[in-house]
């Protein structure tokens, strides 16, 4: 980690403009408050481990069906990830358009198998700067926050945008590869940061 900072003044967006389902709902409503795939005034829906139900085991009944398909957009995803704090700055990601709602694309994991909920989640990181160091921390605490908060049945790719970082190539490599993943997370020290930068996750 280095002590200065290497963008010091950053362009930040206006909180109000960003694109967002966290806000509460109109008075007279139910009451409650929308945050992403999580949103119901069911309690039992609510419960995030309600939805981690494997593609591949048998409905035992019409709710699991429904569990499994319950809808998930870029916008939820945009919620998940837009609140985590840049590990330079006290600012979330969203602010600082280093994650962007037209950044983020949802597709089918197996197009050649029809009815397959397997679900491939792209998310394209813009930097702040092009010889960002921390591109790689901010690209592993996107998919940290994901893939604690989906269920199993998405699969999560996270990458540089081209054309915004100077080494996006091997940044890419290193957030593609599994092993390497595994092996940074096993890095307290790399942990202690990631678990800060989610510490403002709604």
């Amino acid at each position: 980690m280095e002590s200065a900072m290497q963008n010091s003044n950053p362009t930040i967006l206006n909180i109000a403009d960003l694109p967002t389902r966290l806000y509460p709902e109109p008075s007279g409503k139910s009451g409650t408050r929308r945050v992403g795939i999580f949103a119901s005034t069911d309690s039992s829906v609510a419960d995030p481990s309600n939805f981690a139900v494997s593609p591949y085991a048998s409905a035992e009944s019409d709710d699991d069906v429904n569990l499994m398909e319950e809808p998930i957009d870029e916008q939820e995803i945009y919620d998940l990830v837009s609140t985590i704090s840049d590990p330079e700055h006290p600012i979330s990601l969203g602010a600082l358009a280093v994650v962007s709602l037209p950044d983020i694309e949802i597709t089918p994991t197996l197009p050649e198998v029809p009815g397959s909920l397997v679900r491939t989640v792209t998310v394209l990181i813009t930097p702040t700067i092009t010889h960002c160091s921390l591109a790689t921390v901010i690209g592993l605490g996107v998919r940290v926050r994901l893939e604690q908060s989906l269920p199993p049945r998405f699969r999560v790719d996270v990458r540089i945008k081209e054309g915004t970082h100077s080494t996006a190539e091997e940044v890419n490599k290193q957030l593609a590869d599994k092993e390497r993943v595994a092996a940074a997370l096993e890095n307290g020290t790399l942990m202690g940061v990631i678990a800060k930068m989610l510490e403002t996750c709604q």
